[in-house]
């Protein structure tokens, strides 16, 4: 989690760090095995929002993720 986060935490791929559409909050979503790290970026501050297992993510998402 730290190597994906600490230098380029806002740089997408196909298959680790996603930006999420149509939500404000979590910004993104970096995918490390069976788990989810959600998470914003604000200036040069990481801020994780939730750790969840891959089977929890979406039900995750449709609790917590805040729409613009």
């Amino acid at each position: 989690m730290e190597t994906h986060l600490r230098h380029q935490p806002t740089r997408t791929s196909k298959s680790r760090i996603k930006r999420l559409r149509g939500l404000s909050r979590p910004q993104y979503r970096l995918r490390v095995g069976e788990t989810r790290v959600f998470y914003d970026v604000r200036e040069r501050t990481v801020e994780v929002l939730a750790i969840v297992m891959k089977s929890r993510a979406d039900a995750w998402l449709e609790e917590q993720g805040e729409k613009p």
